[in-house]
């Protein structure tokens, strides 16, 4: 059933029946990915919240697999990293991100937004992807980063690579052109900021020391080049995403509108409703039992966050999308030891994004009925959104 519909027109348009047919049949769904890859997918909100949780599910390939070669590239972040490796360095990261340091880039973040609209509002129309979910995000995070914001389409086609080639989410391998482009560019950055230091977050990451422990150099770019992607490819998804939702729900637009200080629980909703991630990766490091289904060491296992978070045992009528639910305990920023680091940016980057995108434009509307989404299984997109206003 599912092999046959994944990226297909059917599937990318809406996962969601398929997500409820999967919950329905069983907790452990085996299939094949589009490339052949074997996994097991894991629907149901207890038992994705429980995987989470599981330390036998490990994020390393290589704590669970022997036949799999070591691979050098993006080996050293957080995101294939296990404890004590993971603590390690999720430890000396959060000492240059922290939520002080996030809620200082508020006055910024709003500037951003403003500056964005400013440039369009005469206009009457925009492609909303590309004119403002985009550009807002990446100029955050590559500032943050200290990364000229002129290179912001080199880092969006260098991340858009990196998803394609499965990198973020599996035991591959391959290394793009554009991988090793990215890695190499972010190398000679680091290399600059070692030599002079500026008030940025490479910058703050050189300087973390914690009981005489730092990051190497090759663990910073890589950890760069996690948060320079993580730090803006969910969040385009997010403002895309949670704007054509809106859009497609004038009532709860309206509710909105009518009270700014929904945002809050807005954005929680509209992560949970839209799930700008759809899935995280795991490996069975040992045999295992999910769900009453017998897993094998070794499986790759694909937890639906997405498919979790509409389970109408997280909470009532989860197709729906009602702004005033706020946070159900959804599990969009995941859960346990690699709970979403920049959870606090999105957050804020979110509440400002919507919010001044509606008090500027109150009249906003889509300008087509063809909603085109990119074609990834991890992460879920539009390629464009056309609006008039």
């Amino acid at each position: 059933m599912v092999d046959s519909l994944f990226l297909t027109p059917h599937y990318l348009a809406n996962p969601y029946p398929i997500f409820a047919s999967i919950r329905t049949d069983t907790p452990a769904y085996q299939t094949s990915l589009p490339d052949g890859t074997k996994v097991y997918l894991v629907t149901r909100y207890a038992d994705v919240l429980a995987c989470l949780r599981d330390a036998r599910l490990v994020k390393n390939v290589h704590h669970a697999r022997a036949d799999v070669p070591p691979s050098a590239l993006m080996g050293s972040n957080m995101l294939f990293a296990d404890p004590p490796e993971h603590t390690r360095l999720r430890s000396l990261a959060h000492e240059a991100f922290t939520p002080k340091f996030v809620n200082q880039l508020r006055g910024h973040i709003q500037a951003i937004a403003e500056h964005l609209l400013d440039a369009v509002q005469e206009q009457g129309q925009m492609d909303l992807v590309s004119a403002y979910a985009f550009p807002l995000p990446v100029t955050v995070i590559t500032e943050m980063l200290g990364v000229p914001t002129a290179d912001a389409p080199l880092f969006h086609q260098w991340s858009s690579a990196l998803i394609a080639s499965g990198t973020l989410t599996s035991d591959t391998r391959a290394v793009s052109p554009e991988v090793a482009e990215l890695m190499q560019y972010l190398g000679h950055l680091v290399q600059r900021r070692a030599q002079a230091p500026q008030d940025d977050l490479i910058s703050a990451m050189l300087r973390v020391e914690q009981h005489g422990d730092k990051f190497t150099q090759a663990e910073l770019i890589s950890t760069a080049a996690l948060l320079l992607i993580a730090g803006h490819e969910t969040t385009v998804n997010l403002i895309g995403n949670g704007t054509l939702a809106l859009l497609q729900h004038p009532d709860q637009l309206a509710q909105l509108q009518r009270d700014p200080h929904l945002i809050k629980p807005a954005v929680e909703e509209l992560l949970r409703y839209v799930n700008p991630v759809q899935f995280v990766n795991r490996f069975a490091s040992e045999e295992m039992d999910i769900g009453g289904v017998q897993v094998a060491q070794g499986s790759r296992v694909l937890l639906l966050v997405a498919a979790a978070n509409h389970d109408p045992v997280l909470t009532d009528h989860p197709e729906q999308m009602q702004l005033a639910r706020g946070n159900t305990h959804h599990v969009a920023f995941g859960q346990g030891i690699h709970y979403c680091l920049g959870a606090p940016l999105a957050r804020l980057e979110g509440e400002i994004a919507f919010t001044t995108l509606f008090r500027r434009l109150p009249h906003l509307r889509l300008a087509t009925e063809h909603i085109a989404w990119k074609p990834s299984l991890v992460l879920r997109g539009l390629q464009s959104l056309p609006v008039t206003f």
